[in-house]
Parts: C-alpha cells; structure tokens; sequence
C-alpha cells in the first residue's frame, strides 16, 4: 500500500452491490479520479475503488487528499487487470 497526496477530479455515483459479510447484504461501491499534485495537465492519475462507508463520504473536483491505495493484479480468461483500491482518504483542505 501507499500513501499519497493527490487532487480529486471527479468522483461517480454509489452503487450497492451484493455482498454475504455486510449487513443487508449489499456494500456500497464508487470509484473516485486521482491526480498527482504539480499542475501539469499530464500528471499521474488513478481510478481507485471506494468501498462501504467510504464510498458514501463525497469529495469533490478540487479536493486535496490523502489517500492509502492498494494496487494489485487479477488474472481472468488468461487477461490480467489492474485494481487499485483505496483503503482510506482523508479530506485535506477545508
């Protein structure tokens, strides 16, 4: 996992979806569009997965964060992805 100071560009709509370990059966799910600070407009960018309780919290273009990704890799039908999982973001400008 690492931790990074990034800007946020635009955050999607919350989605439920089926899920045996939460109560009620399903989990919230959003994906939020990370930018590397620095100004220009060819930085480094994430989309990054939200879940549960963060992935009800909204952020808004222009925010800085701080947010803990997990990167990690699946492979399926011999295609591998890439997931990138923010486990925590924290809201850093007022």
């Amino acid at each position: 996992m690492e931790t990074k100071i990034l800007r946020v560009v635009a955050q999607s709509d919350v989605l439920y979806i089926p899920s045996t370990k939460q109560e009620g059966g399903q989990l919230a799910k959003c994906e939020i569009r990370l930018k590397m600070l620095g100004g220009s407009k060819f930085g480094d960018e994430f989309i990054a997965t939200l879940f549960g309780n963060l992935a009800q919290c909204r952020f808004y273009e222009g925010d800085v964060v701080a947010a803990v990704l997990r990167f990690s890799v699946h492979e399926v039908n011999g295609c591998l992805f890439q997931d990138v999982v923010c486990n925590d973001l924290v809201k850093l400008n007022q």
